[in-house]
């Protein structure tokens, strides 16, 4: 069956629209018509194989790029699904309900998080984040906007950041001022992780911080101005929103020209023998130590299966580029099993 078959339509460009779901038990065959872009070719091929699936939009380039191409079912059960069909080996997810689910399953998790945090990545979560902020290069008197940040990991790198450059380069006389310009907001939708932040700042002794600001808010619909922050931080949390697109957007428009945006996500391994350790680990080992720790097997088997429904990192890349940054890069950490994604708005 020719892809365009699938996608309902015989020509290059006039798809049924819809979004289409390849589980990862398909093999790509060409058919001999020569795309002029090969790169593009090899890099699709890569990605098919890489993922647990991948989404198409038929009604975008997809169609006329992927044409000339064959899918064959290598074993019987083998299939396409739109997004509201039934994909084996993950939980079934309608759009319209994801939103209230991952607010379920934060809630669920909140108490134990940082813990789980430590757990799951032997620590290697705080070093990230570290790396995460070093990029960012935080500045004083600076408005930056930390998104699904509700524990208050990254705010609190950021803060020790500014200290220690105010420490260095500004007279006592004039930190207050710059702490009280300085803004860090938090924002996240779930009540429970905000309130872990809060309390994580109280023992900090920052519960009375000017700079610091906590706001229960949609990645998907901010509550900020256009153009009013200098620098903009996701860390792991864009994998789990319903329209990543309306993120992105979002992320560009309150930033102003010249600010940044970083996205630290947990990622695709690429490596032949340590993809298929992390797998292992991340299906087997990972929900196991959710229930055996935080009693909650069912949250975390979710949050695995949501590093698999992410778009690989050149594909999260373009998609940046998309919403109309400029200089989009990416560097893999541990081999691709966390990415940090960067752009800029010019």
């Amino acid at each position: 069956m020719g892809w365009s078959g699938i996608c309902g339509s015989d020509s290059g460009g006039g798809g049924s629209g819809g979004v289409f779901v390849v589980v990862v038990k398909w093999s790509w065959s060409n058919h001999g018509i020569k795309n002029d872009n090969e790169e593009f070719e090899k890099q699709t091929v890569a990605s098919v194989h890489s993922c647990f699936y991948v989404t198409f939009s038929c009604d975008k380039l997809w169609v006329g790029e992927l044409s000339g191409y064959e899918v064959k079912a290598v074993e019987e059960d083998v299939m396409v699904a739109k997004p509201n069909g039934k994909i084996s080996g993950f939980k079934e997810v309608q759009e319209e309900e994801k939103s209230q689910m991952v607010d379920n399953v934060f809630s669920s998790v909140a108490s134990n998080y940082d813990l789980m945090n430590d757990v799951m990545s032997g620590g290697l979560h705080r070093l990230w984040k570290d790396r995460l902020v070093s990029k960012l290069n935080p500045f004083p008197g600076m408005r930056h906007l930390d998104v699904a940040g509700g524990t208050g990991d990254v705010a609190f790198r950021i803060l020790e950041s500014l200290n220690s450059v105010s420490r260095r380069a500004v007279q006592d006389v004039l930190q207050d001022n710059l702490q009280e310009e300085t803004q860090i907001y938090v924002c996240d939708i779930n009540t429970n992780m905000l309130n872990v932040g809060k309390k994580r700042a109280q023992e900090r002794g920052l519960e009375d911080l000017r700079s610091l600001r906590w706001v229960e808010g949609d990645a998907e619909a901010l509550c900020f101005e256009d153009a009013s922050m200098d620098g903009y931080t996701i860390a792991f949390g864009i994998r789990n929103v319903t329209h990543i697109e309306k993120v992105l957007a979002e992320a560009y428009r309150v930033l102003k020209p010249g600010g940044r945006f970083l996205c630290l996500e947990l990622s695709h391994v690429e490596a032949p023998g340590f993809k298929q350790l992390y797998d292992y680990y991340s299906f087997s080992v990972i929900p196991a130590l959710g229930e055996l720790v935080a009693g909650d097997r069912e949250s975390y088997q979710y949050l695995v299966e949501s590093i698999r429904r992410f778009p690989p990192q050149d594909m999260f890349a373009s998609m940046i580029a998309d919403a109309g940054f400029q200089k989009v890069e990416y560097e893999n950490l541990v081999g691709g099993v966390v990415a940090i994604h960067s752009g800029l708005k010019f």
